[in-house]
């Protein structure tokens, strides 16, 4: 595997090129709308919650991007890698690329889409006087856990989608309920004890309460939460790598 990402590295930067451009072709704005979507997300969001939770969360348009940009890489990477395979369909017929690039190639691209993000972050925190905390250096570790948990679970969902196109529908609908399910606009605190050990089987909650260590509270947090997050990642990864090796050779008749 690693043979074949080396040699085909700048087919992978070509990817990533083009998927970064076709999501802003013919967009007037282009690249700044990664900085402008959270930003206006994050207005709307703290006009309708910070006044439902405004005694509960100090600062809160930071404790939302917090959570919604690590979240929305996540979700955003994963719903397209999903068709990637399927997309790519007349490529994958034509000649020999490893097939695992496709949907690698979406996550990469969620991740400068990420890099954009943050700087509405940062400007958010300059205009609400929010401290820059020492550990904000350590921003690429949640990032990088992040990106783990997403290049398994983007290529999972690649290859399973080959077979079952119901998929992609029920994705959408999933990703709904797991944004609920994970705090990013309310504060955990006001869970009944029966939803928080549910909680503690949710992956992006265990992401998302580091980026906010990090960021909002600046903790550096525990060996035991690296750990955890580190597994998750890597164990998701292992599990992806696992059902697209297992299946790619059949992608050909399916797509």
């Amino acid at each position: 595997m690693w043979n074949g990402f080396w040699r085909y590295r700048y087919l992978l930067w070509n990817l990533v090129s083009r998927d970064f451009k076709l999501k802003y072709r013919r967009s007037v704005l282009g690249v700044v709308w990664s900085v402008l979507n959270p930003l206006l997300m994050m207005v709307v969001i703290t006009i309708v919650f910070s006044t439902l939770f405004k005694q509960n969360i100090p600062n809160f348009p930071i404790y939302y991007l917090s959570g919604s940009l690590i979240f929305a890489f996540n979700s955003e990477s994963t719903t397209t890698a999903l068709n990637s395979i399927i997309s790519n369909a007349s490529l994958i017929k034509k000649v020999y690329i490893p097939k695992y690039l496709f949907p690698l190639s979406n996550v990469l691209s969620g991740l400068v889409n990420l890099g954009f993000s943050l700087i509405a972050m940062f400007i958010v925190m300059l205009i609400t006087d929010a401290p820059f905390h020492a550990t904000l250096l350590l921003l690429p570790i949640p990032i990088f856990y992040t990106f783990l948990f997403s290049v398994g679970l983007g290529i999972l969902l690649s290859a399973v989608t080959v077979f079952f196109r119901d998929i992609a529908h029920f994705y959408s609908v999933f990703i709904l309920a797991w944004t609920y399910f994970t705090p990013i606009f309310y504060p955990v605190e006001i869970l009944p004890d029966a939803v928080m050990k549910l909680m503690q089987i949710n992956p992006m909650y265990h992401l998302v309460s580091y980026m906010r260590s990090i960021v909002l509270y600046g903790v550096f947090p525990s060996l035991k939460e690296n750990l955890l997050c580190l597994c998750l990642g890597l164990l998701m990864l292992a599990l992806g790598l696992f059902v697209f090796y297992k299946k790619q050779d059949k992608f050909v008749l399916y797509v």
